[in-house]
């Protein structure tokens, strides 16, 4: 079972999406149930491409917020580096 951990960086961009997006109290537990399954099956996000190859991301507990995370199979750790509005042109599903 991979470990599944967050980034400061990952972090920080939950803390300001809570404040600019004013997501209810209880959005960390929400964001620890849609890391779960990353434990069991820490391949389950889709790739990605571009300046963000090596990475996956999978829906948060908003369709529009992506979990972008890596997964270090040797160490069977996956780590979440940032956390995005999926709406947004910068985003990691952009190129």
């Amino acid at each position: 079972m991979a470990h599944v951990e967050l980034a400061r960086a990952a972090v920080a961009d939950l803390d300001q999406l809570v404040r600019t997006h004013s997501l209810p109290g209880n959005t960390r537990e929400r964001m620890r149930n849609s890391l779960e399954p990353l434990q069991h099956f820490p391949r389950l996000g889709s790739e990605l491409t571009g300046r963000w190859e090596g990475f996956r991301f999978i829906l948060g507990p908003w369709r529009w917020m992506l979990l972008v995370y890596t997964f270090d199979q040797d160490r069977d750790r996956v780590v979440v580096v940032t956390i995005q509005d999926a709406r947004r042109s910068t985003a990691a599903t952009g190129q």
